[in-house]
């Protein structure tokens, strides 16, 4: 059976890459953590991966907005790299801080790494303060090979800047209309709701995005945080659970790989 590779890129800051190369690694793939430099000295290491992951944490302190450096980074060195890695079928995840660079690079909402995405942004939550608690998520496109379909998942977020805004009335309809909502915040019972069901404001509880071939998909919350059943907080009491949440999205990437390379 096919190996499945995985990248985990790595860049001063962030700080769960360690998780999602472990995520990775359960779910059956063979995962490295890479340092952007290496990748931008070698555009031809993507070659030897099926699937690219850019992690949570902070990268480059987020000096200037959340994931602007990196996002800089990849603009200027890696737009054409990335548009192959797409192009070949190949799959992107962006998780947290990871989500707002594929935003800031414009790979998300659209697929197209060499032009900047001003329509859509991801900016300060509404709180005022970081935001760190579990969120119910709800799948909304059939599309997103990530997503397992009709499974609403419990996982937890840890962002300053998590709201996803648009330019304008006209772009939110167009990410509804071609599917570009992958996850919206609700709560229990499915239901859209204010704080603390979004927990950032994000507009039309929008809490994940793909592109339009369904391979490219950003997420504010982390589901490399919930890949034991023990991780979650209420572990002692979940009698009939049987797998962690967050795994679905690292299961549906590798076997989508094992399917169709």
């Amino acid at each position: 059976m096919k190996e499945v590779k995985a990248i985990v890129l790595r860049a001063a800051g962030i700080n769960c890459d360690m998780e999602t190369q472990y995520a990775l690694e359960l779910a059956g793939a063979s995962a490295q953590r890479i340092h952007i430099n290496r990748v931008i000295e070698d555009k031809q290491l993507l070659d030897g991966f099926e699937i690219l992951v850019i992690p949570g944490g902070f990268s480059y302190g987020d000096d200037a907005a959340a994931g602007k450096i990196l996002a800089n980074q990849i603009i200027h060195h890696l737009s054409e790299a990335l548009r192959k890695f797409i192009d070949d079928g190949k799959l992107i995840l962006g998780i947290c801080n990871g989500f707002q660079v594929l935003v800031k690079t414009g790979i998300l909402p659209g697929n197209d790494s060499s032009k900047r995405q001003e329509n859509v942004t991801i900016t300060n939550n509404d709180s005022g303060r970081f935001e760190d608690r579990w969120v119910y998520l709800a799948p909304q496109t059939k599309k997103c090979v990530f997503i397992e379909q009709d499974r609403q998942i419990y996982l937890p977020i840890a962002h300053g800047e998590g709201k996803v805004v648009t330019k304008d009335a006209a772009t939110l309809d167009k990410l509804k209309s071609d599917g570009h909502i992958a996850f919206k915040y609700v709560d229990e019972n499915s239901s859209e709701g204010p704080f603390p069901i979004n927990p950032n404001g994000s507009m039309a509880s929008i809490a994940s995005l793909t592109d339009t071939t369904g391979r490219v998909l950003g997420l504010m919350p982390h589901p490399e945080r919930f890949v034991r059943p023990t991780q979650h907080p209420r572990w002692c009491r979940l009698k009939n659970k049987v797998d962690a949440d967050g795994m679905t999205i690292f299961n549906n990437a590798v076997k989508y790989i094992k399917e169709h390379f």
